[in-house]
């Protein structure tokens, strides 16, 4: 691995001239009652003057811009520097209040007093954050879909109809245009250090945002419009976030010596580190994390370009060229198709990966830095169960890559706990991962059924078509039947001579088959339709153990009520004779899922053809399950042609499986 000591920047030559040079070029001295009239308001039109254009199409010409507006912010700098916390907010405090996060950019204007680089650099994180989400706000004054991307959002004609277009461009030239400053993502993606910041750029977006302020509540003025501030996302389920230990005090000051002595850390990248690190002690979360995601980003991308011998990536691409970032680094191939070798360097890739992929990456998942960065997320109450995960996934990154003199670092008895966590990770919010989660739950409410409220016994005998006669016979024969055949694919200590159903059909089967690992990192196109299709089936069985739950309670309850009419009393004993046999049925659906779940791999390298002819056949049991849906609903209770299409549903099975077109007999 490249020595982290050599790297002294991780910007480009050009985009280094842009940032840290082309805005201090010209030294006239600009007054700030230029662009601040006596009450305090921005004179926008002053501003925008300083945005020049090019001759040839009129479009930004974001380096003249830059330049001229370099005195502005310095000015604007100056003065901010002047003004008292007081002063500040009697005067700006309610201009803030559009964007639903005043108290960040007070917090910004705190920083900029003592103009210590690490906070500037962090403060310019949230402000753009926050900046953002607002802008998003404002744009679904006019607009239904908000863009994703804040180049798409500053760049549309619903914020130049509520701001002016002159006005978007001044935006433009600090943040959004890879042309431009760009220094939200220069921040964000892990490209600049502390000492290349300019403080007077923070500044200045900080005067901007106020700005907008102003200009925004005199359009609520004139359209009686009222601006509404979409909700945060909150976070459930934190429990199944958890991978790493509590971090303690103790954890957290052995992770201080790793981050100065472990290569995987850019020593111009050291302060936020540290600066992460003491975030977390004084209970910041979010900071810490806004703080150290962008810097596994760039350890992992000087590891990337050093084991793909591709070190110019390192560095921030031109405007005309992608950065490396994390879903290139953590994709299976290069641009070129060449395989990538960072999963091999990590050494426990499907740990590093998965983990990366979880938190980041995949949808069901939390999307930590995609939230953060995009301000979906309130800051003042950012979850610490997700920050102690980060923070313990860093750790183990630092420990992988510390030299061997930090041995008895590593195997000091905080850190081994962490080390052993990270090697038994497991991939939570991957499809596959998910359905493993669907079918233990829908397991769970299926076995639920034995315990419903029902009449007695005898008064659910001798309904016709059912119980004692040949389709009852067949319907069980032909579960029996399917079941013994799948036992070739089952553990050992699962199988069973007697009873098929009762013995083999348990939940204690379907976890220890969904306890079996298999591989998410990479999961071909094939396999994720076939996972696609179990998940709607899973969903759909789940669903109507619901309504068997609910209808089964009601009518009970109806029942003992009396209120009941006649036809609605032989309904309900036709439900309660019916999911004896459904319960079976959806268990070995169930198990089939699980099944098919473990050999997925091996059965979507088969040819063509028998691929589509499985996911022809598994296509009709999702269209068994939604006509079930329909057919246990409150408002069908259609329980005879429930059994009418179930007995037809097994028999396709059973026709399925003697052919060996089933995904088990495939991957054989």
């Amino acid at each position: 691995m490249a020595s982290s000591d050599s790297v002294t920047t991780c910007l480009s030559q050009p985009v280094h001239y842009v940032i840290c040079q082309l805005g201090f070029e010209k030294k006239d001295t600009y007054y700030i009652n230029n662009i601040l009239s006596g009450n305090g308001e921005v004179c926008w039109q002053a501003v925008t003057e300083h945005v020049c254009y090019l001759e040839s199409d009129q479009s930004v010409d974001f380096i003249k811009s830059i330049r001229s507006l370099g005195p502005v912010c310095e000015s604007v700098n100056l003065y901010f520097k002047s003004l008292t916390k007081e002063q500040f907010v009697v005067q700006y405090a309610s201009w803030f209040h559009w964007t639903n996060c005043t108290e960040v950019f007070l917090e910004v204007f705190d920083v900029l007093q003592h103009t210590q680089a690490t906070e500037v650099a962090l403060g310019l994180m949230k402000l753009t954050s926050c900046l953002e989400r607002a802008l998003g706000d404002v744009y679904l004054l006019k607009g239904n879909d908000c863009p994703f991307l804040l180049r798409d959002l500053l760049a549309s004609e619903q914020l130049a109809d509520v701001f002016g277009q002159a006005v978007m461009n001044v935006l433009r030239v600090f943040i959004g245009s890879p042309h431009g400053l760009n220094l939200r993502n220069v921040l964000w993606h892990g490209f600049a250090s502390p000492q290349e910041i300019p403080a007077k750029y923070c500044a200045m977006l900080l005067f901007l945002t106020a700005g907008l302020g102003q200009l925004l509540q005199t359009y609520l003025l004139q359209t009686k419009c009222v601006l509404v501030h979409r909700p945060y996302v909150i976070f459930i389920s934190l429990g199944e976030l958890d991978a790493f230990p509590d971090l303690n005090n103790e954890i957290l000051s052995i992770a201080e010596e790793l981050v100065k002595l472990s290569s995987f850390v850019l020593k111009i990248m050291l302060p936020f580190w540290i600066a992460a690190l003491t975030a977390f002690k004084q209970s910041r979360y979010a900071d810490s994390v806004i703080l150290l995601l962008p810097q596994l980003e760039v350890g992992l991308r000087l590891l990337f370009t050093t084991t793909n011998k591709c070190p110019n990536r390192l560095l921030t691409a031109e405007s005309s060229a992608l950065y490396t970032t994390f879903d290139e680094m953590l994709a299976k191939h290069l641009d070129n198709e060449e395989v990538n070798q960072l999963p091999i360097v990590l050494e426990e890739p499907a740990m590093a990966s998965d983990f990366l992929w979880d938190f980041l990456n995949h949808q069901e998942g939390p999307r930590i830095r995609d939230r953060l960065s995009h301000g979906e997320i309130n800051l003042e109450t950012f979850p610490r169960e997700i920050a102690n995960q980060i923070v313990g996934f860093a750790i183990t990154i630092l420990c992988r890559f510390s030299d061997k003199d930090m041995f008895s670092l590593k195997e000091h008895t905080v850190v081994k706990p962490l080390l052993n966590c990270a090697s038994c990770y497991r991939s939570r919010f991957h499809p596959i991962s998910r359905l493993k989660k669907q079918v233990l739950e829908c397991t769970k409410s299926i076995h639920l059924w034995p315990e419903l409220p029902t009449v007695p016994e005898e008064q659910v005998q001798n309904i016709k078509g059912l119980e004692g006669n040949a389709e009852a016979n067949t319907l069980i024969l032909m579960i029996s039947e399917i079941v013994s055949q799948l036992q070739h694919y089952m553990p050992l200590n699962c199988c069973s001579s007697g009873d098929p159903i009762n013995s083999v059909l348990t939940e204690r089967l379907l976890v220890e088959l969904c306890d079996t690992r298999i591989c998410t990192l990479y999961s071909p196109r094939p396999v994720l339709e076939v996972v696609a299709v179990l998940r709607k089936i899973s969903s759909q069985c789940h669903q109507v153990s619901q309504q068997v739950i609910a209808g089964a309670e009601l009518r009970y309850k109806q029942w003992l009520d009396k209120t009941l009419r006649s036809r609605q009393r032989h309904n309900y004993r036709r439900m309660l004779s019916s999911i004896k046999f459904l319960s079976p049925v959806l268990r070995l659906i169930l198990l089939l899922i699980t099944l098919e779940l473990v050999s997925v791999h091996s059965v979507c390298k088969r040819n063509p053809f028998d691929y589509q002819q499985y996911l022809k056949f598994l296509k009709s049991v999702l269209q068994y399950t939604e006509n079930l849906v329909t057919y246990t609903s409150p408002e069908k209770n259609k329980w005879d042609e429930t059994m009418e299409l179930t007995n037809k549903t097994l028999i396709k099975i059973r026709k399925i499986s003697d052919r060996k077109l089933m995904l088990v007999h495939l991957a054989t």
